[in-house]
């Protein structure tokens, strides 16, 4: 997640200024036909080009319209799994009591089972960055690398050994008995049930009391499916695919559509073809890309939901209402993005 409130001309750059060159390289040509080879017979009427470039403009508009819905939902998954953990926090420490047994070792259920809902927290963090093939990361040749280099130097590259051997040690401790698992998440929260089954009969944890508890687990599953969804389904790619071809469409035409008015302003006419069709061309390559990196919102770019974020503040509210007084620092923005 991007936290400066503008963007820099060198992050815009980054981001698309690679774009510029075959853009300038293009209009030139088509100039240079026009101008200098005296090809006029390639300048098309502007009328079709433009009502081309209206009708991008608008699938386009539409595309990122559900690409942001895609990032928004995934942002509301992660606010709703906030406020269950700390209902599951709230529930563990308050209704987990019995005169039969000692504080510490009543002390030490709540911990398990506080620890390992922190640990549900990192597994399915992880399982969401997992790439699917449709994702950036996944693509072959040139378009992949640059991919893979935004997800080091600008993605989750830049937030490494966030959790230290304690804690690591602390929360997944008893991760043999899920490391198996297909779906380890799922797993995790069908032990915290089984747990909670066990201490009923134990008679540590009321019967009314640990159905309260269990529908906070089944949020937790229907909050882990929805993000699933998101994660394994992606946006169809009938739309992705036919609005970068629409663009490449409206980016072959815009010059060929424009180069004979230019020329109507004289002889340095032809040339100013060149700035303004970049620009033109850019603009709509830009909102290409935003749609495009913003419709998979667990890739681990910059643009990502800040899960990490999120679990390490969720998990300093856990240890907090365990009382424990040594806790993790929240994680810190590295230049500007928050993962």
């Amino acid at each position: 997640m991007l936290v400066k409130k503008t963007i820099s001309i060198k992050g815009i750059l980054e981001f698309s200024g690679h774009h510029l060159y075959w853009l300038i390289a293009y209009m030139s040509i088509i100039a240079v036909l026009y101008k200098i080879v005296g090809w006029h017979w390639i300048s098309i009427p502007w009328l079709p080009v433009s009502l081309v470039g209206t009708a991008v403009a608008f699938y386009v508009g539409f595309k990122n319209n559900q690409s942001y819905d895609r990032v928004w939902e995934a942002r509301k998954i992660w606010g709703a799994i906030v406020n269950s953990s700390r209902s599951w926090g709230i529930l563990v420490n308050s209704y987990i009591r019995s005169n039969r047994y000692s504080l510490e070792e009543i002390r030490e259920i709540k911990t398990k089972l506080i620890y390992r809902h922190i640990a549900w927290l990192y597994t399915l963090r992880e399982q969401l960055l997992v790439p699917t093939q449709w994702e950036h990361i996944s693509l072959q040749h040139h378009f992949g690398k640059i991919a893979r280099q935004r997800r080091a130097q600008q993605g989750i590259g830049q937030f490494t050994d966030f959790l230290t051997e304690k804690q690591q040690k602390n929360y997944f401790a008893e991760e043999a008995e899920w490391a198996s698992a297909a779906n380890k998440a799922t797993q995790m929260i069908n032990l915290q049930s089984l747990d909670l089954a066990e201490l009923e009969e134990k008679e540590i944890l009321h019967m009314r009391r640990q159905l309260d508890m269990q529908k906070v687990l089944m949020d937790f599953y229907d909050h882990q499916g929805r993000a699933e969804r998101i994660k394994k389904f992606p946006l169809p790619r009938q739309y992705a695919s036919l609005s970068f071809i629409f663009n490449c469409i409206f980016i072959f035409l815009a010059p060929l559509g424009v180069v004979a008015e230019f020329a109507k302003l004289g002889d340095a006419g032809v040339w100013l073809m060149i700035p303004f069709g970049t620009i033109v061309g850019w603009i709509y390559v830009v909102m290409e890309l935003i749609g495009d990196y913003s419709e998979n919102p667990f890739e681990g770019l910059g643009t990502d939901v800040p899960m990490l974020s999120i679990c390490r503040t969720i998990e300093i509210d856990l240890l907090q209402i365990l009382g424990e007084a040594d806790l993790p620092k929240p994680i810190q923005p590295v230049n500007d993005i928050l993962m």
